[in-house]
């Protein structure tokens, strides 16, 4: 296979590399702390705030569109605009870069915000009665549901990707579904809030009759029940 050595690039990653030098056909590969992969912009730190402030800059652009091209602010148009055109790019890829620092939450949840305050009945209440009015919840559910989905998938075939490449079954006899996961132990945050760590106490909690859905709708029906009961949504 041929490559193009001026494409080629070198990330390190890890406290321990030893960050050698690479090269092809003689010449030395540059080296990068960030790149962009399938639109999503990966750090060598595996921290995610780049891409973030990426998704957030998308989406804000989009919603700026919205608001200069339409006068009326019907809540019915607004909130199908909103979901058909901002809030993808707000979700996209979202297992492989899900944010946990408290600063980039807050950031892709300013968009959503300042999405609800366009309709215009809605524009004096608060955020949180805004998304009762609305009935949608805050993007960190929407995220934790997505994962939760994303394990369904992986698990039932959908994706055809290898369980075991995430994810270890736990064999003690314990109550609850038949495919609860053991939750491997972890010394750094960026392990730690990796999607194949992050998901396990969510899903286990989840009931026996969730899991055992044939089919991706079932299951996200139920689920869904399933958070409302719990406050989720």
């Amino acid at each position: 296979m041929l490559f193009n050595v001026d494409k080629c690039k070198v990330m390190h990653m890890g406290l321990n590399n030893s960050k050698a030098n690479y090269e092809i056909n003689g010449k030395y590969l540059e080296e990068v702390t960030k790149e962009r992969d399938l639109g999503v912009i990966f750090q060598n730190d595996l921290k995610c705030s780049r891409q973030c402030l990426k998704a957030v800059n998308t989406a804000n652009k989009v919603l700026g569109m919205i608001k200069r091209s339409f006068s009326v602010r019907d809540k019915d148009v607004i909130l199908q605009l909103y979901k058909s055109l901002v809030r993808p790019h707000l979700e996209y890829s979202i297992q492989a870069w899900r944010p946990h620092f408290q600063k980039d939450i807050d950031l892709i949840e300013g968009v959503q915000r300042r999405a609800t305050k366009l309709i215009s009945d809605l524009e004096d209440k608060s955020y949180e009665n805004r998304l009762r009015v609305l009935n949608l919840t805050t993007l960190e559910t929407r995220r934790l549901r997505g994962d939760l989905i994303e394990v369904y998938k992986i698990f039932k075939g959908f994706d055809n990707l290898d369980p075991t490449v995430f994810f270890e079954l736990s064999t003690a006899p314990t109550r609850g579904h038949y495919l609860k996961l053991v939750e491997p132990r972890c010394r750094l945050d960026v392990r730690k809030f990796s999607f194949a760590h992050r998901v396990v106490d969510a899903w286990n909690s989840l009931d026996d009759n969730i899991v055992a859905c044939d089919s991706i709708n079932s299951f996200k029906n139920r689920l869904d029940k399933f958070m409302q009961g719990r406050g989720f949504i």
